[in-house]
């Protein structure tokens, strides 16, 4: 992997979420966490609050210090991965869109959880204005990371992402859209805020969205 590659990979994967985390309930005592990477996001709510975190993560390497974090991690696609026990709240943070499946999927770990749990979900944006622009120039982007990761296999817009949830017996009951102008780190992001709040604007600069729901 080329070192632009993998200082992308490292901020997209391999930090704590805190745009997450504010949505998890503080009452929550078993968390599953889909897609947990290196653990860090898990690692911070167990400082949080007193909760297990059970981990589920396909890449061996992301695995392994994610198991030095967690109370517990598999080793799994998630497609198939088969946690023990019940949940009061799940967390799917980039990851229902590199799956074959994701409808069925959510639709499994649902099963998993108990009455009122909470569900947080991070999708990204494919409404994005640089999807038309690229397809503008006749081409689709393969990335390390973002809307064009070279790893996704389905793509949401928002009215997609709430119907992923709906399906599952999920209710949504907050949406956050998170802002980019151009790519991550440019200047011109501080030019995000005020036009996510722009109706005929804000779906084209939404990168992604996150979202909350209860079952």
């Amino acid at each position: 992997m080329r070192a632009v590659e993998r200082h992308a990979r490292v901020a997209a994967y391999e930090r704590a979420r805190p745009e997450i985390l504010e949505h998890v309930p503080r009452t929550a005592k078993r968390v599953l966490d889909l897609g947990c990477a290196t653990g860090m996001t898990g690692a911070a709510l167990k400082q949080r609050q007193p909760a297990e975190v059970v981990g589920v993560e396909l890449e061996p390497e992301y695995a392994r210090e994610a198991a030095t974090r967690l109370d517990h991690v598999l080793t799994a696609d998630a497609e198939t991965a088969k946690p023990d026990g019940r949940f009061d709240a799940l967390i799917a943070a980039d990851i229902l869109e590199h799956l074959r499946d994701p409808w069925r999927a959510l639709r499994r770990y649902t099963a998993l959880l108990e009455p009122g749990a909470t569900v947080v979900v991070s999708l990204p944006n494919v409404g994005h204005w640089s999807t038309y622009a690229h397809l503008a120039r006749g081409s689709w982007p393969r990335r390390p990371e973002g809307i064009f990761d070279a790893t996704h296999l389905r793509w949401f817009t928002l009215r997609d992402a709430s119907e992923l949830l709906t399906q599952a017996g999920l209710r949504p009951h907050t949406v956050v859209r998170r802002g980019w102008v151009y790519t991550r780190g440019s200047r011109l992001d501080a030019l995000a805020p005020p036009l996510l709040r722009v109706p005929g604007l804000r779906t084209l600069f939404t990168f992604q969205h996150v979202i909350a729901a209860n079952l």
